[in-house]
């Protein structure tokens, strides 16, 4: 069922949540972004896109913006503090917040931005809070969708500049232990085309390439694509730990992102691709998306 009004996109502004929009204008659909007061909406509104003037911590602000929507897609994220004003309880109170006014106006879908495997890892909390943010809305019976996706590769990978053209990747522990990337403008692709897929709400969706892939086999690969040697930084787990625990009174986030690095290295952050395949259909190679990933940051390809 496709419905008529537009589709509520939370978190508009960042680098998914930019890319979400342009799919869903893409597609003829009408976009409604929130954006907090004082942000720059800028270039959401030179797409195409309507803005709705609120806050992920201000429930009444969420309830005015979602008003008349058909749907609404969340990608918003509030441990990575890429924002002015982005914190921890984003991801708790504020995708709270998210379900309870979706609940109050009645959106035909919510479609969430979830992460691979969070219902496993309550040692790992920005992963912990979206396996909570998809138990409130099924509690609150909102009819939603969750994709859990892998590790964005063209994020990941990006930390200080283009690692391709330095010929040197960082990683966080072994560089030899497979896991699910996924790369985000395939991702927006998903999250658009899942406000309208029959069949699907109440599911949750890993979001994956064709296997998991290790840092090393990035490097070597890409090497080969780029002819040239591309080698891997490594910073030791057990390193990330310790940082952990002397910051983490100081920094949450970086105990997090210790407690992420070392779930990375257990070798279960890996999707089942199935349901991915059935929904969406062919599920991107690992070599066509690292060659894709190049190509956008500007390197000639040679195969």
């Amino acid at each position: 069922m496709t419905g008529n009004g537009p589709v509520l996109v939370v978190g508009g502004t960042g680098m998914l949540g930019s890319q979400v929009v342009a799919q869903l204008l893409s597609r003829g659909k009408q976009v409604r972004a929130v954006v907090r007061p004082g942000s720059d909406a800028t270039r959401l509104e030179a797409a195409g896109a309507t803005i709705a003037r609120g806050d992920m911590m201000d429930l009444d602000s969420l309830i005015r913006a979602m008003d008349g929507a058909d749907s609404v897609i969340t990608t918003a994220a509030g441990y990575t503090r890429h924002s002015k004003g982005d914190t921890p309880q984003i991801d708790t109170i504020g995708n709270s917040n998210l379900a309870e006014a979706a609940r109050r106006t009645h959106v035909r879908r919510f479609v969430l931005t979830s992460i691979l495997t969070c219902d496993q890892t309550p040692d790992v909390p920005h992963f912990w809070h979206k396996k909570l943010a998809e138990d409130r809305l099924e509690e609150l019976g909102v009819p939603f969708v969750a994709l859990r996706p892998g590790a964005f590769l063209d994020q990941v990978t990006r930390f200080g500049g283009d690692p391709f053209s330095k010929g040197r990747l960082t990683w966080l522990g072994s560089p030899r232990i497979p896991l699910t990337f996924v790369l985000t403008p395939d991702l927006a692709g998903y999250l658009a085309a899942a406000t309208d897929t029959p069949g699907i709400d109440g599911q949750r969706i890993d979001i994956g390439w064709d296997r998991p892939v290790s840092m090393q086999e990035v490097a070597e690969n890409s090497g080969r694509l780029l002819r040239k040697r591309i080698r891997v930084r490594t910073i030791p787990t057990g390193l990330i730990r310790a940082a952990g625990t002397v910051l983490g009174p100081i920094n949450p986030m970086v105990k997090d992102m210790g407690a992420m690095a070392g779930w990375f290295q257990s070798g279960r952050y890996v999707a089942d691709t199935t349901r991915q395949r059935e929904v969406f259909g062919s599920v991107p190679a690992a070599e066509d998306a690292l060659t894709r990933l190049l190509n956008s940051l500007g390197h000639p390809v040679r195969h």
